[in-house]
């Protein structure tokens, strides 16, 4: 069922509309007046795709902020320790994913009885459709945990990799800089304006230099430190031997710092995965952001695509900087974030590139 959802095909299917939350958000960061809060808004964006796009929910955007507040709640107490007191982060985990499951069952429900004006197959058009393949009609409880395991891929790693992708633009402006030379030099991007019709998947694929950008946020700032895996056959490792059936962790962090082909492992160069270097190239598993083996992530090629769809909207339609004197820390649990959220301030660009004055600050520049 994932292969469908996250084929070639399905994936050009969800692309315009990836772009066009990318565009509506970005639009109303550059409207704000004030700076915003990168990593918060982040987590909005991304809970927002799934909803639109890889869900098909045709939710008011009032009701979907509802529902985001309560997803985040229950996030937030995923992991609590088990114990069932009326306070206890367990408790209100238990509470919010009770409100969650009762918002998307309305919104199953809605999408199930209205199914025209629809131009493509999402996430979980594939999963209903999966189901009746295989002769069993998935029941509302085996819909509603689908739909909550694909918010739950989609997001926290998702804004994660976003945020740290804005940071690095912000740090390296002559990246930002070579990213719109390659999207001018393949005709994405054109007196300030995205080519219409240019965005398509192949398109996409083929800006390399994108790639390398995309390549070294993941390297450098990996949403989550590792995984693990259960040992099919006993092995030795450095003397010790590691039995069958015994779970393992590995660290992705770990191996991106440590793997030999990697020179200057601190420093942001997306030029090492360029053609003249592709330090990536020898070994298998020195570069493993969405983990390796079977059990890599299945959902790597949506998040690239999203990562990659908002630097171009970033490059080409935006302006923005730092609201603080200095970047923040980072801190690496649950997933990589900055610790204030990073403060970015947005502006609006006109096809030009020049900065669109909001009435207050036209007016303001006018008076004598």
């Amino acid at each position: 069922v994932f292969s469908k959802i996250f084929s070639h095909e399905a994936l050009e299917s969800y692309l315009p509309k990836i772009q066009l939350v990318i565009k509506d958000t970005l639009r109303a960061w550059s409207s704000n007046p004030e700076s915003i809060n990168v990593y918060h808004e982040a987590q909005k964006l991304t809970f927002r795709m799934a909803i639109r796009v890889l869900l098909g929910f045709r939710i008011p955007d009032e009701e979907l902020g509802r529902l985001f507040e309560v997803y985040q709640q229950f996030v937030e107490n995923v992991f609590s320790l088990p114990m069932d007191l009326p306070f206890s982060g367990y408790r209100r985990g238990i509470r919010a994913r009770e409100t969650l499951q009762k918002g998307l069952e309305k919104a199953i429900q809605e999408k199930l009885q209205n199914t025209q004006g629809k131009d493509y197959a999402d996430a979980l058009d594939i999963l209903i459709e999966s189901g009746k393949e295989h002769g069993k009609e998935l029941t509302m409880q085996e819909l509603k945990d689908g739909t909550l395991e694909l918010i739950f891929a989609a997001y926290a790693t998702t804004a994660s990799a976003s945020t740290s992708l804005i940071m690095q633009l912000l740090k390296h402006p002559r990246v930002l800089e070579k990213l719109r030379e390659e999207l001018r030099s393949k005709g994405i991007l054109h007196n300030g304006c995205i080519c219409e019709g240019s965005l398509r998947l192949d398109n996409i694929n083929g800006l390399f230099y994108l790639d390398c950008v995309i390549k070294e946020v993941l390297r450098l700032f990996t949403p989550i430190s590792g995984g693990y895996r259960t040992v099919l056959q006993t092995f030795e490792l450095d003397g010790f031997q590691i039995p069958k059936g015994w779970s393992v962790m590995y660290s992705i962090r770990d191996t991106h710092d440590t793997a030999p082909v990697f020179k200057d492992v601190d420093v942001f160069d997306p030029d090492r995965f360029g053609q003249g270097r592709s330090e990536d190239k020898d070994g298998r598993f020195h570069y493993l952001p969405f983990g390796g083996g079977v059990r890599t992530c299945l959902g790597k090629h949506l998040a690239k695509l999203f990562l990659k769809a908002l630097a171009i909207e970033l490059a080409s339609t935006s302006r923005f900087e730092l609201a603080t004197r200095t970047f923040p820390k980072i801190t690496l649990v649950p997933v990589v974030h900055p610790v204030d959220g990073l403060k970015v301030k947005f502006f609006g660009l006109d096809s030009n590139q020049n900065e669109i004055l909001t009435g207050t600050d036209a007016m303001l520049g006018a008076t004598v």
